[in-house]
């Protein structure tokens, strides 16, 4: 019984891994239709240079799908930044039974396992290019995977999510 139930808690586990979580944060007075051009200042620096390669293309991307222009100093600057810390799930299965037929206290045999895992963020900042104010904050945060087309799969969910309804005000990307 004690297997089955890690074992649920493990496919459990790999599915989250394969959903990021992303939220998203914005200055509700800035009118983001008066900007049109954007310009990085700080490009990822976490990860292998692929990975920091199409996190910067990803963005890229949806923000030029949304009539973004990439020009050397943009009304708007971008900042990403990625992170990763190891964390730790521990599992403790029991087997046992507390006495036989009646005859005295028997203990239970208690195993414990220990899995580690590595939780990956990533930060995307914007910032309006002449009064250096946030504009709009996404962050998405998942299990990294050891699959470079799994954790690239990963990435374009996350950029997907996070850049929905961008920019805020208009309809929802399609």
């Amino acid at each position: 019984m004690g297997r089955v139930v890690a074992l649920v808690f493990a496919v459990l586990l790999s599915a989250c891994a394969a959903t990021p979580t992303v939220k998203t944060d914005f200055d509700p007075g800035v009118n983001f239709s008066r900007f049109r051009t954007y310009s990085w200042v700080t490009k990822p620096d976490g990860g292998s240079p692929l990975m920091q390669q199409r996190i910067v293309d990803g963005i890229d991307s949806r923000l030029q799908a949304r009539g973004w222009k990439l020009v050397p100093n943009g009304d708007v600057h971008v900042a990403a930044h990625v992170t990763s810390q190891e964390r730790q799930v521990f599992n403790t299965t029991s087997v046992g039974y507390l006495g036989w037929g009646g005859f005295g206290p028997a203990a239970p045999n208690s195993t414990t396992t220990v899995d580690a895992f590595e939780v990956g963020t990533l930060v995307v900042d914007l910032f309006d290019g002449a009064t250096k104010r946030g504009l709009w904050r996404g962050t998405a945060s998942g299990t990294l995977q050891d699959d470079p087309a799994r954790m690239n799969a990963m990435l374009q969910t996350a950029l997907d999510k996070m850049f929905t309804g961008f920019p805020p005000g208009s309809a929802p990307a399609k």
